[in-house]
C-alpha cells in the first residue's frame, strides 16, 4: 500500500529548508478584497529562490540524498520551474544535475536552468514520453530520479509554503492553489488539514487541461493529451499516485480557469499589486474571481506559485 507523506514530513522539510529557502511574503490588496467582498491573503512564491515554490520540494528531496547518490547525480524532467529548482538545489548541495526539458519551454527557464549549472536535454513534449526518456537516461548514467511532483519528499517540501501562510494569517476559511501534477496542492492540503482543518481547499488547473478535475469526479487518475494553454507550468497529463491519494482524501474540489482569465489576473497583479506572476501562478486568483465560489466575508488564502515568465511574453499577454 502506498505510504502517503504526512504533516510530520512537512515539519521535517521546514527544518531542512530553514535558512536556505526564502520565507516569502504574504501580501494584501484592498482592491482585491473589495472586488470579492473577502479578505484575501496572497502567498507570493514568485519571490521564492529561482522564482517559484518548486525550490522547496527540490531542495528537500536532494538534501536527503546519501553520499553515493550525491556523487552520481540527479535526473529530473520539467517544463521549467522544477528544472530550475533542481538545478539550483543541486548546485547548492554539490550534486550533478541532468534535466529533461521540452523544446518549447520558455527560453528564460531553459537559460536559468543552464545558468544554475544543470545539463539540459531537450525533447518534444507532444510526441515523446518524458518519464520514459528520463528513466532510460537515469538507468544508463546511474542517476536518482526526482520527479516534479509525485514524490513524498517533493510534496512535503511544497507543503511548507502553506504552513508559512497559515502561521502568518491564522486560520483561513478557504485556500486556493494552482494545480499541475499536484505536488503543491498535495503539500498544501497536508498543511491546511493540520493547521486549519475547517478550511476548504481547492486546486485550480487550466480549463484546457482539467485532468485533476476529471480524476476527482471519476475517483481514479485520468490521463489526457498535453493541454495547449499559456499556463506552461500546468501542462501535465495526469496526477501522480501520491498526489492523487492526498487530493482525493483532503481536497474539497478542483476548479478551472481559462487562459483569458489568467491574463486578466496577470494584469491585476502587475497593475494593482506591482508584482509579476507567470500564467500558472495566476490560476488560484483567477478561480477566486470567476469560478463561482461564495467567498463573501471569508478569509481566503491565494497561492501565487511563481513568477518565471519571459518579459517579452509577459508584455505580449499584458498588452492583449
Amino acid at each position: 500500500m502506498l505510504q502517503l507523506p504526512t504533516y510530520d514530513d512537512v515539519l521535517a522539510a521546514a527544518t531542512r529548508l530553514q535558512g536556505t529557502a526564502h520565507r516569502t511574503p504574504v501580501l494584501r490588496s484592498a482592491t482585491a478584497d473589495r472586488l470579492l467582498g473577502a479578505q484575501l491573503f496572497f502567498k507570493c512564491e514568485n519571490f521564492q529562490r529561482m522564482g517559484a515554490f518548486k525550490f522547496r520540494g527540490a531542495f528537500n528531496a536532494l538534501s536527503k540524498f546519501d553520499a553515493a547518490q550525491r556523487r552520481a547525480g540527479v535526473m529530473t524532467f520539467s517544463s521549467g520551474n522544477h528544472a530550475q529548482a533542481v538545478a539550483l538545489s543541486a548546485k547548492l548541495l554539490g550534486i550533478p544535475a541532468t534535466i529533461l526539458m521540452p523544446q518549447d519551454a520558455p527560453q528564460a527557464k531553459v537559460d536559468a536552468t543552464r545558468g544554475y549549472g544543470g545539463e539540459v536535454v531537450l525533447y518534444d513534449r507532444y510526441t515523446q514520453d518524458r518519464e520514459a526518456l528520463a528513466r532510460d537516461l537515469a538507468d544508463r548514467r546511474g542517476l536518482t530520479v526526482i520527479p516534479p511532483y509525485d514524490h513524498p519528499d517533493v510534496i512535503a517540501g511544497q507543503g511548507t509554503a502553506a504552513k508559512e501562510l497559515l502561521e502568518e494569517t491564522g486560520a483561513l476559511d478557504v485556500v486556493l492553489t494552482p494545480l499541475g501534477g499536484g505536488g503543491l496542492l498535495g503539500g498544501t492540503a497536508l498543511a491546511v488539514r493540520a493547521l486549519a482543518p475547517a478550511a476548504r481547499v481547492y486546486g485550480v488547473e487550466p480549463e484546457a487541461g482539467n485532468d485533476g478535475q476529471q480524476s476527482m469526479r471519476k475517483g481514479e487518475i485520468v490521463h489526457i493529451e498535453t493541454p495547449k494553454t499559456i499556463a506552461d507550468g500546468a501542462q501535465t497529463q495526469h496526477l501522480g499516485q501520491y498526489t492523487f491519494g492526498i487530493i482525493r482524501r483532503d481536497v474539497d474540489d478542483v476548479l478551472t480557469a481559462t487562459d483569458s482569465q489568467l491574463v486578466e489576473a496577470m494584469r491585476f497583479f502587475a497593475e494593482r499589486m506591482k508584482i509579476i506572476a507567470e500564467p500558472t501562478g495566476c490560476l488560484a486568483f483567477a478561480a477566486a474571481c470567476h469560478a463561482g465560489l461564495d467567498l463573501k466575508g471569508k478569509r481566503v488564502g491565494i497561492v501565487i506559485s511563481g513568477g518565471n515568465v519571459d518579459l517579452a511574453r509577459f508584455a505580449q499577454l499584458a498588452a492583449g
